[in-house]
């Protein structure tokens, strides 16, 4: 537990940037580097859109699937903040996350009606955690989603690989209806990678969007691999944003490995890229993420905005 332990601070160390007109704050090396490297930028927080809590048992189950990801991955993923629930909400809040998620998302039907009564619960439990909600390709869905939604919840969460379903199947248009008139922001996992599945790509999402173009789409894992074409969703309607998990972490991809062009991209969507982690399942410490975003070098207010300013926006975090 060395690396979260939060001494006293350090001072950022700041150091002049020739490529922009500003100046960047050294990232952090640790994660008990991150609160200081905070203070530093000059923000409250970090506004991770992307953290999971779950079900003891399914819980149990997900970290087994990574315990074997090298049959289906082909390389080792090691869970990095493999702890109880509340050391891991103490982990969190010592990073500095204002509020928590607890992503929770079905692999199969019947399962999300009680995932999100679990996630009710939960959220009750602890006051800095988001009452969060998912759905999954089902009749049922018209009916639980408007249900959450009048419970509370704040946050959804969609996984289109595990679910195995298309997220323009028509049996879920009232579900999108109603998350479209609450403007309930929805993280959806619709990439390809690390596994595609027979309805992950940029498509569906689109076709989505043209029935319901107010849906506040977060794409997760920046849409990894089809990068370009989620930006292009982002670019186009107004509620669409990207989450950054695991992108230049130094796990799938580095800061030098990113094309000139899509670092320009990067650039312009400064208002619209959410800081997401995907702790505890990262196989890396979390500060990994936030010296792999610095690293593009897109400047001291880009990373203000990715950080805390758009995702406090979206979930109505105050601060």
């Amino acid at each position: 537990m060395d690396d979260f332990t939060l001494p006293g601070r350090k001072d950022a160390e700041v150091r002049s940037d020739a490529t922009t007109d500003t100046h960047s704050i050294t990232p952090p090396r640790t994660d008990s580097d991150i609160p200081a490297y905070l203070e530093a930028l000059g923000i409250p927080g970090l506004a991770d859109i992307h953290i999971h809590f779950l079900p003891q048992n399914v819980l149990d189950k997900v970290w087994a699937y990574f315990d074997a990801a090298e049959a289906s991955y082909g390389y080792p993923w090691p869970i990095h903040y493999r702890y109880d629930t509340e050391t891991r909400l103490n982990i969190v809040r010592d990073l500095g996350v204002r509020a928590i998620p607890a992503l929770t998302y079905p692999h199969k039907p019947g399962m999300a009606a009680w995932l999100n009564e679990w996630n009710r619960e939960f959220a009750a439990a602890h006051d800095d955690v988001i009452h969060c909600a998912t759905l999954y390709a089902e009749p049922e869905s018209a009916d639980y989603v408007p249900e959450a939604l009048a419970a509370g919840a704040r946050l959804f969460k969609v996984h289109i690989q595990v679910g195995g379903f298309s997220p323009d199947d028509r049996v879920l248009d009232r579900a999108w209806a109603a998350l479209a008139e609450a403007q309930v922001p929805i993280v959806i996992h619709a990439g390809s990678e690390p596994l595609p599945g027979a309805h992950t790509g940029p498509q569906a999402v689109a076709n989505v969007l043209e029935r319901y173009p107010s849906l506040k789409f977060v794409v997760a894992h920046m849409g990894m691999p089809e990068y370009d074409a989620f930006a292009s969703l982002a670019e186009d309607y107004s509620g669409v944003h990207l989450d950054t998990t695991m992108y230049v972490s130094g796990f799938f991809s580095s800061p030098a490995e990113v094309d000139p062009a899509y670092r320009e991209r990067l650039a312009g969507l400064q208002d619209k890229i959410i800081l997401g982690s995907d702790f505890p399942n990262i196989p890396y410490p979390y500060a990994d993420q936030i010296s792999g975003l610095a690293g593009l070098d897109l400047g001291d207010e880009w990373m203000r905005s990715v950080l805390w300013r758009n995702g406090a926006r979206v979930l109505g975090l105050d601060g």
